[in-house]
């Protein structure tokens, strides 16, 4: 990763690989978004344009090289989501800029979501699943674009999976 190495090692949180380019991974550390193209050999930061460079999701778009999701969260201490509004944010080139998503996911909301608490299906259209450590879960089925709570209240979401079923 860009800069000294630590004592210790990196708190690295998420590492994802872009489905289309297998050289192409992401990652998320401590403080940090990164990109490489050469699998691992060299790291870019990505993080200009989101409003926090912490968090532990990291997603990659099943299909479409360069399309990422992450939520970012206030670092060390805090661990929520900045100004108290739950976001995805999306990017479509590789993490050159962001969009920021939050159609239908609260405000007011203090709860992280953990790095095995998102993921993605293979739907033709994708889908985002987000959960809590509230208990709250919500899917999205436009790639992130709109959300809609499905339960609440559960104990924290730890891990969460979605998977695309065919009859």
């Amino acid at each position: 990763m860009p800069g000294p190495e630590p004592v210790h090692g990196q708190c690295v949180h998420k590492v994802a690989r872009d489905a289309v380019d297998p050289r192409r991974l992401y990652a998320r550390n401590h403080h940090g978004v990164y990109r490489s193209d050469d699998d691992g050999d060299s790291w870019t930061s990505i993080a200009e344009g989101l409003p926090s460079d912490f968090g532990f999701v990291m997603l990659t778009h099943p299909r479409q090289a360069g399309t990422l999701w992450v939520l970012p969260l206030v670092a060390d201490g805090e661990r929520i989501p900045p100004g108290g509004q739950l976001a995805v944010h999306r990017s479509a080139d590789a993490g050159g800029t962001w969009t920021a998503l939050s159609e239908g996911l609260p405000g007011g909301h203090y709860n992280a979501v953990l790095r095995d608490a998102a993921c993605v299906d293979t739907a033709a259209q994708v889908g985002v699943y987000l959960g809590t450590r509230a208990g709250d879960v919500y899917p999205s089925r436009d790639e992130g674009t709109t959300f809609t709570q499905v339960v609440d209240r559960l104990p924290d979401i730890l891990s969460l999976r979605a998977a695309v079923v065919t009859s």
